[in-house]
């Protein structure tokens, strides 16, 4: 691990070229994985059920998510 010192406008400006460095697919995947980690830091109380809440509906489930994940 390394340490370093900056200032805030420093810290922003470099973070800011890292994303912009980022393909349009990892900044895709990088949301998805902060909308999961704050689903799981906040979660939603009385929430309805996956199935209350998709009924009808037509959906396509990648086999890799978890029950969790769906809101199961």
């Amino acid at each position: 691990m390394q340490i370093s010192f900056q200032t805030k406008e420093e810290s922003k400006q470099q973070q800011r070229e890292a994303f912009l460095k980022l393909s349009k697919a990892e900044c895709f995947m990088r949301f998805l994985e902060l909308s999961r980690t704050i689903n799981q830091i906040m979660p939603v109380k009385n929430r309805m059920s996956f199935e209350e809440r998709n009924k009808g509906n037509f959906l396509m489930i990648h086999p890799d998510l978890k029950d969790e994940e769906l809101g199961r």
